[in-house]
């Protein structure tokens, strides 16, 4: 049996028209700018490639169930897709008491800055406690060029078997593929920091 199930597309009727209008682009340049192939989001999504290629292309309609594996893959919002284009530039400030974070490792928080639109950098800030931290075992994510800016703070990054100090307006660049940890570094003192990457990963 087909890795697509049936009840999964459809193919849009001249009366019913196409897809939701820009969400094939969307799709598609966000598969680029993350380097994918068609074959890699339908390995990833459980989904053909030629179904993800009528959907980029606008001659096929998707479920909710096979938008959410092919967003898993791009690490895209879902909802995000269906927001009227005008609602962007309404947006362009993020005011910082507004912000949406998740908590992370041990005392940690990550916000994102950019919106989901963007696809090819991503910046989100990290809070820390004091003494707080990544988590206690370095990780990876993606294979993304980022940049680790303090803003606050003293925090000790490491990546691979070296570690840094770095103080306030140090930065410190790497591959996110390369395991990597980041702990506030007094114990007695909140940090703060901005990562920048490219492509995004979250």
């Amino acid at each position: 049996m087909s890795s697509l199930d049936v009840n999964e597309a459809s193919v849009p009727s001249p009366e019913s028209g196409s897809v939701e209008p820009g969400l094939g682009d969307r799709l598609r340049r966000r598969r680029k700018a993350l380097g994918l192939t068609l074959r890699d989001v339908a390995e990833s999504s459980g989904l053909t490639q030629g179904f993800l290629s009528q959907i980029e292309r606008g001659q096929a309609n998707a479920s909710v169930k096979a938008l959410q594996s092919i967003c898993g893959v791009l690490k895209l919002d879902v909802g995000a897709l269906f927001r009227p284009v005008d609602e962007y530039g309404r947006g362009r400030v993020q005011r910082f008491a507004d912000a949406q974070g998740f908590s992370f490792g041990d005392g940690a928080t990550k916000i994102k800055l950019t919106p989901s639109t963007f696809d090819h950098l991503e910046v989100l800030m990290g809070l820390f406690e004091p003494g707080g931290s990544t988590g206690v075992a370095p990780y990876t994510h993606g294979a993304s060029e980022e940049v680790l800016l303090v803003l606050a703070g003293t925090v000790e990054v490491t990546v691979g078997h070296d570690t840094y100090t770095l103080g306030e307006f140090d930065s410190l660049h790497y591959h996110s593929n390369e395991p990597h940890r980041v702990a506030e570094a007094t114990g007695s003192a909140h940090a703060r920091v901005l990562w920048t990457m490219a492509p995004p990963t979250y």
